[in-house]
């Protein structure tokens, strides 16, 4: 890009006057002058001002001095990437082509400017930072549990969630009383066509202040959900298919709304589906119980029901709830194998 005291000798030339006559419209020296259209010296505020009486106004010799800064900055930064920042790039490779896919990076570039798009997409000055980045208490108490997570795609994923949930209209504020009367609605979209589950389920949570949406997985990230309070206080609550396991997916929505509901999250809260302590362990008794009255559950397992398709199918009609529900409650509870009845179990499958 050019320097803009190149743009200013053309300004002279195109009017016809001197360096002189510039020096003395202007009242600088004509040595301040020439400096500045050799490069040697920037447009200053007060030289810009001088100049806008005379060539167009002072906003467009500053915007052009601006312009040029950010360019020179950019090559400085650009030339300054090390090794350590560009080895980041391999383990986000599969999340950079999907943020790539969905027009948050754009490609045919080399690995320096990706490196400079990550930075500005993740907020970052350089992605070494990354892992050194605070989280709340609750995110880094999972942390110390032995997760094996890349810090770089958890983190790149939960900007992920923030991108994929900002066209969502959700009321300004979190209403956690109507959440909870919006169980049944909720309960309820498993009986239809996921794809048009999900949009449903959008609506159901918008009225509610928390913009939910289904985001996809990647290596690096074993996470069930991902919840974050915004600067608006509403929340955006983000699920994976990971499992693909249909009964998973539901299990894993009703947990995490027990998360809402019981406040377990300060800013941001990542739920890995490995970690066990009580704050899951309540949120798992709240989700089976949402999903299956406790009581019925508890009388169908003490007969033989249980342990046939034809009776499962049955008790899912009472229970109001889809077969491989029960089917996944049991297999989780020990009572069926995971091996039984395996071909019952709807898939969910990214598309």
């Amino acid at each position: 890009m050019e320097h803009p005291g190149l743009l200013l000798q053309k300004e002279i030339e195109q009017s016809g006057m001197s360096r002189k006559e510039l020096s003395i419209r202007t009242g600088v020296t004509e040595k301040h002058i020439c400096t500045v259209i050799n490069g040697d010296r920037d447009i200053s505020s007060g030289f810009a001002r001088k100049l806008g009486y005379v060539f167009y106004d002072s906003k467009y010799w500053m915007k052009l001095q601006n312009e040029y800064d950010e360019a020179q900055l950019r090559i400085s930064e650009e030339n300054n990437i090390g090794s350590d920042e560009l080895s980041i790039l391999k383990p986000l490779h599969e999340i950079m082509a999907f943020f790539i896919e969905r027009g948050y990076m754009h490609n045919n570039c080399g690995d320096v400017s990706k490196v400079m798009q990550l930075r500005e997409l993740l907020g970052v000055s350089n992605l070494t930072c990354i892992p050194n980045i605070t989280y709340n208490a609750a995110y880094r108490a999972q942390l110390s549990e032995n997760v094996k997570v890349d810090p770089y795609v958890l983190f790149a994923w939960q900007k992920l969630c923030e991108k994929e949930t900002e066209h969502i209209s959700a009321s300004n504020t979190v209403n956690l009383d109507l959440l909870k009367d919006s169980l049944d609605d909720i309960k309820a979209q498993m009986f239809g066509d996921i794809n048009d589950g999900i949009q449903s389920l959008q609506n159901i949570f918008a009225k509610c202040g928390v913009a939910f949406q289904v985001v996809k997985n990647f290596r690096g990230a074993p996470v069930q959900g991902f919840i974050k309070e915004t600067p608006e206080k509403r929340l955006i609550l983000c699920l994976t298919i990971r499992r693909q396991r249909a009964d998973t997916f539901w299990f894993t929505l009703f947990h995490e709304i027990a998360h809402i509901l019981n406040g377990d999250f300060s800013n941001r809260f990542v739920d890995f589906d490995s970690v066990q302590n009580a704050i899951e362990s309540e949120a798992d008794r709240f989700a089976g119980d949402k999903l299956i009255d406790p009581d019925l559950y508890r009388r169908f397992v003490h007969t033989r029901d249980c342990l046939s398709w034809t009776g499962i199918e049955s008790f899912a009609k009472k229970a109001n709830v889809q077969p491989y529900i029960v089917l996944g409650r049991l297999q989780k509870d020990g009572i069926l194998d995971w091996s039984d009845y395996a071909d019952k179990i709807v898939k969910y499958v990214w598309a």
